[in-house]
């Protein structure tokens, strides 16, 4: 990978760990000195017969706490492998991209509603054999989220985003159901679309979200994908989240 690459993914990096809480600020809110900081830290796994994607990141609310309106800060980082041709020799193509945003998180009752806005920073370096191309661009993204949980029983999951870099659209759609006896786990169906220049990308699958074990919240969810660029296929993603 290039030095390029690498070092965008440790700037996101470094950029999660300056969310994380001190020593210090741990120990103030043991003694009860302050409130404990507002956060929450999320990744996930993407995995395809063509691509496999990573990504870190956390949302913190820059005053307040998490279940109330207010500013946030949303910092991510993420590394993808994935083929350069589909017809051999395939070459491998790997991305860093970083994600720098600030916005506002509007809470109704047990809705929650937030619009982001910031940078958006791709590194690509690609690779066919001894031919080896390295670039490295810069755009701006508009993102919205919706959490909502409008009965015990429902959740609703939906996000968005529009970059300037090739004009990218991204939006998931996901409602789900509690299960029958464990009321905080849900599945039901998730709808992903994307679209860039010269690519598109459509996701029909099947989610299981609000999954507790050591300590996170996980979703795994899976299904079928058909691309612009090659005949209809599986994928899985493994996603989770922990608040602090």
């Amino acid at each position: 990978m290039a030095y390029g690459c690498a070092s965008h993914v440790t700037l996101g990096l470094a950029l999660v760990a300056g969310l994380l809480p001190s020593a210090r600020a741990v120990a103030e809110d043991e003694m009860g000195e302050r409130p404990a900081i507002s956060a929450v830290f999320f990744g996930s796994l993407e995995a395809g017969p063509a691509k496999t994607f990573a990504s870190v990141g956390v949302k913190r609310a820059l005053r307040g706490g998490l279940d109330e309106s207010g500013f946030r800060a949303l910092l991510a980082a993420g590394l993808s492998k994935e083929e350069t041709n589909r017809s051999r020799p395939h070459g491998v193509t790997y991305k860093t991209g970083s994600q720098v945003m600030l916005g506002y998180e509007w809470r109704i009752r047990d809705t929650f509603v937030a619009l982001y806005g910031g940078s958006d920073i791709e590194s690509e370096q690609s690779g066919c054999g001894c031919s080896m191309t390295t670039r490295t661009r810069m755009g701006w993204r508009l993102q919205t989220d919706l959490w909502s949980r409008p009965t015990p029983d429902i959740v609703l999951h939906a996000g968005a985003y529009a970059s300037t870099l090739d004009g990218r659209l991204w939006a998931r759609l996901a409602p789900g159901w509690a299960l029958p006896q464990i009321r905080e786990l849900f599945v039901g169906p998730e709808v992903e679309l994307y679209r860039e220049s010269d690519y598109s990308k459509l996701r029909l699958g099947l989610h299981l979200t609000g999954l507790r074990l050591l300590g996170l919240t996980w979703r795994l969810s899976g299904g079928v994908q058909n691309t612009s660029d090659r005949p209809a296929e599986a994928y899985a993603t493994l996603g989770l989240h922990w608040r602090r």
